[in-house]
């Protein structure tokens, strides 16, 4: 096979991130750092919306490409080698033209890129040029398409409180997931996947998301307060269908966390896994909401 080093396209890859330790859990993560960290990435995001609106679409385009990268060191663990470079030409290219051409721009751009980057591939013709192909498609729709999601929300009207209340969403459902969990947590949800995720703290992050996405609906985005039940609910069942899988993607890879860029918190995949299950779902309530 076809080593890491011979290939261009995947020599810019980190190294495998290391595998997991038995008793490896988020409860077990320094918390004090992470909400710090959390504060900080919150404070940045604030920042890129309100004080120069331009700038979110460049903190997007730096999450999709730390992200490529990470996903790149997870996947070679499994001696799985993705086209790194074209990945982040048609991630930034997809989120350029989201910000420019909104819905069309990402759609026409998601199209483009995904030819490019198995063309690029399959064209060295050895016996794992189909596997990488298919990994690098997964990557580019989990990554670059769902994160183009959050450049139609800047759009959209009162566009930065739109993406604040996707932020916030996911956040809150952590939040109260993680809380509720440890305080009354009994029944696992998937134990084989998330030993740590309960029945009762997805019953906490419900009603924290919800009790957020009301106070969003009524006092940031100037719609009707139900349809903060609706981001509510709608934001903890993907978020944490989000978060189980990339749970169950990293026990297939074998990996504790994505990367280890941000204190605390792991990578930045590790962070967007639910806000990137999220952010189509708020868009597409936003749209009927607004």
């Amino acid at each position: 096979m076809t080593s890491l080093n011979d290939d261009w396209m995947g020599r810019l890859a980190p190294h495998p991130p290391k595998r997991p330790a038995p008793s490896a859990s988020k409860a077990g993560r320094n918390l004090p750092q992470a909400i710090a960290t959390a504060v900080i990435l919150l404070a940045i995001v604030w920042a890129s919306l309100f004080l120069w609106s331009e700038g979110f679409l460049f903190l997007v385009i730096a999450f999709l490409v730390v992200g490529l990268w990470e996903a790149a060191g997870a996947f070679s663990a499994r001696q799985v080698y993705i086209p790194l470079a074209p990945l982040w030409i048609g991630s930034i290219a997809m989120a350029v033209s989201t910000w420019l051409w909104e819905d069309a721009g990402l759609l026409i751009s998601f199209f483009i890129a995904s030819l490019a980057v198995v063309a690029l591939r399959v064209r060295r013709a050895d016996m794992w040029a189909r596997r990488d192909a298919a990994a690098a498609m997964f990557a580019l729709a989990w990554i670059g398409l769902l994160g183009g999601f959050s450049l139609l929300l800047a759009q959209l009207p009162n566009g930065p409180w739109a993406v604040v209340t996707f932020v916030v969403l996911p956040v809150a459902n952590d939040t109260g997931g993680y809380f509720a969990g440890i305080l009354a947590g009994r029944h696992p949800i998937a134990p084989t996947i998330s030993p740590k995720k309960s029945w009762e703290g997805f019953a906490g992050s419900v009603v924290l998301a919800t009790a957020v996405g009301v106070v969003c609906s009524h006092f940031a985005l100037d719609i009707d307060f139900w349809w903060g039940f609706v981001l509510g609910i709608a934001c903890a069942i993907g978020a944490t269908c989000g978060d189980l899988a990339e749970s169950l993607l990293k026990r297939d890879l074998g990996v504790k966390d994505m990367g280890s860029i941000f204190p605390g918190h792991g990578g930045v995949l590790d962070r967007v896994d639910s806000i990137l299950v999220c952010a189509p779902i708020v868009y597409l309530i936003l749209l009927l909401a607004m």
